[in-house]
């Protein structure tokens, strides 16, 4: 392996010459990395100072006092929706629920609005008959037609709808009793149109990756949505946990299809049009987070589309709106945030040249330049996330333990997330694809030989194959000596090697190949167990 010996950096041959021309001999391919590089970092170091603006403004807000300005003396009626796709695990779960609600039945109908084509149905239906049965205003409606997928039934849903307000919750979250009881009467401000509550996670502690999952949407919700409602910004309707005033909807423009985030569609809209958003950290709904890491890629990839497809569609009119310069800022950061993906794909493929470029230009550049550049991307990551994690929980010291593996996974993710970017910027359809849940709670659970999943991407072998690109860069700058870049090197490397071969070994272990092998292992050992992972 040819080792390069650093060559007198620019600096040095500036300070022993005089001459200020040193400073700028590189030849073309050199200048090409270096401005791609610092092109890329600097525009990262934005993204990165917006999360520290974020801790900043939360810091500033948070002792804002979120309640009610009055209470309803008659209780309006409310419609409670429940959107679902082949759910037959949580479906019951969900179900039992909302109709657990210690809202008068009276002022209470639910939908149950199931898409599903497997037994699903049989499930969701059994479960209606059982609470009307008991007297709740509780009703099955199935759709042959997905059109519009989640939307869609949505919409579908809304033309029976008897509420004054609507209630949405996914098949995987299970609200508390008093969840109307609690959020209802922010509605006693007729500005109002929607009240979020905060998602939890049932298996949180289930796996590494449920972990850094957790602490993802805990910093979403406590250092984004929560300190945008704060400081009068635009925040969004998560799709779940949330009650809207159906006028509000109506006044939007309703449920539109053509976007895979309908709730962040309709969130901007209705904001345009005036509609007051509240967030409240302390209505607290649990849900489960993804056990598989394809469904958890699935997950984040429809999201990161969706957004860029909403930007295209409403962030213009956010610009030219009669909107103060602070909320312009915000929605320009919340609707294009998610361009990092792809950016962070040609970082990771230059990384390594640049490297290169930079340290035989010398170590004066390196440490005063491209470092503090460096630490500014990802130090604003652990302040934005231990922020998130010291508001909501005591043993918070125990849980920035898995910082590290929240930047690594972010890595990993970048290039099915930018595949997913690219797609919504330059208009390419595809169908909404769920998250598939499989009633994991806790630590425990299984799930290998439960029915559902989501197809490998090809991708995976991309992801692997830049794993083992910064196995060969960390070596090389441990050989040549630049032991300061290393632990960033680990990072990628880490990342793009977890999110790749766990995505391959899941899939495998579920693959009837995977089964076939170990029938074959159990036949030629006649007294071992057979674990079937149909």
């Amino acid at each position: 392996m040819v080792i390069f010996e650093p060559a007198a950096s620019s600096y040095e041959k500036f300070i022993r010459t005089g001459n200020l021309s040193c400073l700028y001999q590189m030849d073309t391919f050199d200048l090409t990395i270096v401005s791609i590089y610092f092109g890329i970092l600097a525009i990262l170091s934005f993204y990165g100072l917006h999360r520290y603006l974020m801790v900043f403004l939360y810091n500033r807000h948070n002792k804002k006092v979120t309640a009610p300005s009055s209470r309803f003396e008659d209780l309006p009626r409310v419609t409670v929706q429940l959107p679902a796709y082949n759910e037959m695990y949580v479906m019951e779960r969900i179900i039992d629920a909302v109709c657990s609600f210690d809202y008068p039945h009276d002022k209470l109908d639910i939908q149950v609005l199931d898409d599903s084509t497997d037994e699903t149905q049989r499930i969701a239906r059994s479960a209606v008959e059982r609470w009307s049965a008991l007297g709740l205003d509780i009703h099955y409606i199935h759709r042959d037609d997905r059109t519009g997928f989640k939307a869609g039934a949505l919409e579908n849903g809304l033309k029976t709808a008897k509420g004054e307000f609507i209630a949405v919750f996914d098949a995987d979250f299970v609200p508390e009793p008093d969840f109307l009881q609690r959020s209802i009467h922010y509605f006693t401000d007729p500005k109002v149109g929607l009240v979020q509550g905060r998602w939890e996670h049932l298996n949180r502690d289930y796996s590494f990756l449920t972990r850094t999952q957790a602490i993802f949407l805990d910093g979403h919700f406590m250092l984004e949505s929560y300190t945008r409602f704060l400081g009068g910004r635009f925040f969004n309707f998560n799709g779940t946990a949330g009650i809207l005033r159906k006028r509000t909807i109506e006044e939007a423009g309703g449920w539109e299809h053509d976007t895979l985030t309908e709730d962040l569609d309709l969130s901007y809209r209705a904001q345009i049009k005036g509609w007051k958003f509240v967030f409240v950290p302390d209505l607290a709904v649990p849900a489960e987070l993804p056990v598989e890491m394809n469904s958890f890629k699935t997950q984040q990839c429809r999201w990161a589309k969706g957004a860029m497809q909403v930007c295209k569609k409403v962030l213009l009119r956010v610009l030219k709106g009669n909107f103060d310069a602070g909320e312009k800022l915000e929605a320009w950061y919340h609707l294009t945030g998610n361009i990092t993906y792809p950016l962070m794909v040609i970082l990771s493929l230059i990384l390594f040249p640049a490297m290169i470029v930079r340290y035989n230009q010398g170590w004066f550049e390196l440490l005063t330049i491209d470092l503090p550049l460096f630490i500014l991307s990802f130090s604003s990551v652990s302040t934005f996330y231990i922020t998130s994690q010291k508001a909501l929980h005591k043993d918070w010291l125990k849980r920035i333990m898995y910082l590290p593996g929240l930047m690594a996974v972010g890595i990993g993710m970048t290039i099915p997330g930018s595949k997913a970017v690219l797609e919504g910027a330059f208009g390419f359809k595809t169908p909404f694809v769920r998250t598939p849940k499989f009633s994991v709670e806790g630590n425990k659970g299984e799930w290998m030989s439960k029915k559902y999943r989501c197809e490998i991407n090809p991708l995976t072998i991309v992801e692997i194959l830049f794993g083992l690109y910064f196995a060969y860069a960390t070596f090389y700058a441990w050989e040549i000596g630049i032991y300061g870049v290393i632990p960033f090197l680990l990072l990628f490397l880490c990342g793009y090697f977890y999110t790749g071969l766990w995505s391959l070994m899941q899939s495998l272990k579920r693959s009837s190949l995977w089964d076939t092998s170990e029938r074959f292992i159990a036949s030629m050992r006649p007294y071992s167990r057979i674990t079937r992972y149909d």
